[in-house]
């Protein structure tokens, strides 16, 4: 059965996206399996490999350990051992027996695997041509993105990209943000992130590119077309989750509720608000900024 990756920058709506097919009754939910921070990464019940950088590069050259790890968590197999072997406060027994009783019961009832993980953005093309992945890459406007991670107070190490040769290799663009390396200016790095993220997303061949903004607009008809690209069926109870998710503005409406074990998670909301959020969180100064830099 064909495993789908829902990725993408962090804040690109990937949780939503994937929590939005999970409607659809016939996936198993994992959740940034190439996150290096505990939780939701480092846990070898999911994910029986080490992960040492965010945006970890995953190709043919490295992936003697990558690829029996990934086959193992999209086929399932839960690696209950490993896991206890590691980690055991109360946090991580919860999530084992949510994971372990999620993929055991997936697997005997015949679901695929959906990895939501934007840590896998730079190596989708692997996850499409060698694992074998249907893979949906979320882009979203990069003014809506950078007023995300500002509201966060996020930014990023750009040295966990120039640190992997065979991504520098692979997409010598990487090596063009040498000159932010180190840098406190979040609206630059953010937004060199985001041109070289688009830049391998154009050229990657076998994926699916969503923007943010269209699905964020119409989420109905942009999911059902999401559906049928990663080969799931359209109902009327699939339907009905969604709407409610997407558009109804008090909780009570809304179709999901998320059970607390994740600390990345997509909350329910009107997803046509989001196409403004930006507007509070960045000044006219810093807008015309950003969409000077990624012109």
């Amino acid at each position: 059965m064909t495993p789908i990756l829902v990725t993408g920058l962090p804040r690109s709506g990937t949780s939503w996206t994937g929590k939005m097919l999970t409607a659809s009754g016939r996936l198993v939910y994992v959740n940034e399996p190439l996150n290096p921070q505990h939780p939701p990464g480092r846990c070898p019940g999911v994910l029986r490999a080490a992960v040492t950088h965010r945006f970890q590069y995953i190709c043919d050259d490295n992936s003697a350990d990558w690829l029996p790890a990934f086959r193992d968590t999209t086929a399932l197999r839960y690696g209950f051992r490993a896991e206890l072997r590691v980690n055991r406060s109360p946090y991580d027994l919860a999530r084992l027996a949510r994971y372990g009783s999620a993929f055991t019961w997936g697997r005997l009832t015949g679901r695929r695997a959906l990895l939501d993980d934007p840590f896998a953005v730079l190596s989708c093309g692997w996850f499409a041509g060698r694992l074998g992945c249907t893979v949906i890459a979320l882009v979203r406007d990069p003014v809506s993105l950078v007023g995300s991670w500002t509201r966060l107070g996020w930014t990023v190490r750009l040295e966990e990209l120039l640190d992997q040769p065979l991504l520098v290799r692979d997409h010598p663009e990487v090596a063009e943000l040498r000159a932010l390396a180190g840098s406190d200016d979040r609206i630059a790095t953010v937004c060199a992130l985001w041109r070289v993220t688009r830049a391998i997303l154009a050229r990657t061949e076998g994926i699916t590119v969503v923007s943010y903004e269209e699905l964020a607009a119409a989420p109905l008809p942009g999911f059902r077309r999401l559906y049928e690209v990663a080969g799931l069926p359209w109902t009327p109870a699939a339907e009905r989750r969604i709407a409610r998710a997407c558009t109804a503005s008090r909780p009570a409406e809304r179709g999901f509720a998320w059970s607390g074990l994740s600390r990345t998670a997509y909350r329910p909301m009107d997803s046509s608000h989001a196409l403004h959020s930006y507007r509070e969180r960045l000044t006219v100064e810093e807008i015309d900024r950003v969409r000077a830099l990624t012109a």
